[in-house]
């Protein structure tokens, strides 16, 4: 008789959709020329199909039991990242990392191993990009010295996952996902089924010993995680670095946390020492320049636990183009559309035939609502070509009806725009009551309730002159 063929399947590398047959366009994703050829890989008899691989022994157990046998939060001594991570590692946790390429993510975790090691845990850093000696190079710069931590090339995952088992360290680190292979897979390095199978073998020897394993991700030309999209529901935690190329300072956010808050953020600045914890991050997303600029606003962003303020820049210029431009960086594109065809129905303002550009200082990306009426406000100081009242914030989601809406935690934002001296600020007339105590130190007379941007027709006019008299005036309650 013949022998068999061995079934194979395509798949597409970029979102892990799988057909019978090769096609040129992926109607998953939306992309082309990505189905690879992968053949189907029988399990082995004592691997099963689960991710995690439970013990004989085990059986349900009650729940107040579990709870009081729970693992606890062990900080690494590192502020930032213990934030982000709810507090510190956890045992038997498998964390996610991801960023731009050169972003610093492997300077991120070696630190972390440094930081480990002055408290006596032991580390195993798997590199199968760089040598030992490329490794210890870096360690040097960062002024990490230290027995408790050891490095290795390699990209065999069995054979990784044989020092694992030997050495028993407190942290594994793999960099990167996409570099190490299976030999029982046939497929290539990087491959979703590559990825996805040696995250799975990680994830059962993680939870079957008592280390936190941390595993570098690439991202695509999408600035997504690399791979199946199975790979972050795997894991415990997905931490995502990210920050403008063209400065220093970086942002790491939790994107999935089981252990902690989604959304924390914890902000470094890169220096030639490596990456620096940033005490009071809201300084660097806020102008240097004491004195006011048309077109700029401030708003209080809530990432996290933690409030921000950010500075937001808006400039419009008459535009020769037949279909204006609209360019925001750090904000929707979607929604700065949504803000212009606002102001044009309820303030009349003629921005069909102006260029509108708005941009978030310090490279933060804003994706909550909360930002529409400093946007809003910046545009119309653009438009009239005068600055604002210098210190002014400004918090409220913006209606399509024009209406100005409250937003969640917004005694949260007040207090820390008072905290860093803001004193004029705009907030929607519907949390007057809800806001008594955090403006108990407030000046009355420039905070300015607005329940709609017809409110705002005026502020033309009423921008700051110099003069503390027309300041006041400017922040008068309608």
């Amino acid at each position: 008789m013949s022998k068999s063929r061995a079934r194979s399947i395509f798949v597409c590398q970029n979102c892990g959709a799988q057909r019978p047959k090769w096609e040129g366009y992926c109607t998953d994703c939306k992309s082309w020329n990505s189905f690879v050829e992968e053949k189907l890989q029988k399990a082995a008899p004592d691997q099963g199909r689960g991710w995690v691989r439970p013990a004989v022994e085990d059986s349900p157990i009650a729940l107040n039991s579990a709870i009081a046998s729970a693992v606890s939060h062990a900080p690494c001594g590192i502020g930032e990242l213990d934030r982000v991570l709810g507090g510190g590692f956890v045992a038997s946790s498998l964390i996610l990392l991801g960023g731009e390429p050169g972003i610093g993510k492997s300077t991120l975790v070696l630190q972390t191993a440094g930081a480990l090691s002055s408290m006596g845990l032991k580390t195993l850093y798997i590199s199968a990009e760089e040598s030992p000696q490329q490794t210890a190079l870096r360690a040097e710069r960062l002024g990490i010295r230290s027995d408790l931590i050891e490095v290795a090339s390699q990209s065999n995952l069995e054979k990784i996952l044989e020092w694992a088992s030997e050495k028993q360290p407190d942290l594994l680190i793999i960099d990167s996902i996409q570099t190490i292979f299976s030999p029982s897979l046939e497929a290539a390095p990087g491959s979703v089924s590559q990825v996805r199978d040696c995250a799975a073998q990680l994830l059962r020897w993680t939870k079957s010993s008592k280390a936190s394993t941390w595993i570098i991700g690439h991202i695509n030309k999408d600035g997504h995680i690399a791979g199946p999209k199975v790979l972050e529901h795997m894991v415990d935690t997905v931490l995502n670095f990210e920050g403008d190329p063209h400065q220093n300072y970086r942002i790491l956010r939790a994107i999935k946390n089981r252990f902690g808050a989604a959304g924390e953020i914890g902000v470094f600045e890169m220096q030639g020492i490596g990456l620096v914890e940033v005490s009071n991050p809201s300084q660097i997303f806020l102008g240097e320049s004491e004195v006011a600029q048309s077109g700029c606003s401030a708003f209080a962003s809530m990432e996290g636990a933690r409030p921000l303020v950010v500075e937001i820049q808006a400039l419009s210029t008459f535009s020769p183009l037949n279909n204006p431009r609209r360019v925001s960086v750090g904000i929707e594109t979607q929604r700065l559309h949504m803000i212009c065809a606002v102001l044009e129905k309820h303030l009349r303002l003629q921005l069909y035939q102006r260029d509108v550009f708005v941009n978030v200082m310090g490279g933060l990306k804003i994706s909550e609502p909360a930002a529409d009426l400093a946007v809003a406000v910046a545009m119309l100081s653009s438009e009239a070509g005068k600055p604002l009242a210098s210190r002014l914030c400004a918090i409220g989601e913006i209606g399509l009806t024009g209406e100005i809406r409250p937003v969640n935690q917004m005694e949260m934002r007040v207090k820390e725009a008072l905290r860093l001296g803001f004193k004029a600020l705009y907030l929607p007339h519907s949390s007057k009551e809800r806001l008594k105590s955090a403006l108990s130190t407030a000046d009355s007379k420039k905070v300015r309730w607005l329940s709609s941007l017809k409110e705002l027709h005026d502020i033309k006019s009423k921008v700051q002159k110099n003069s503390s008299k027309d300041d006041e005036l400017a922040f008068n309650s309608p």
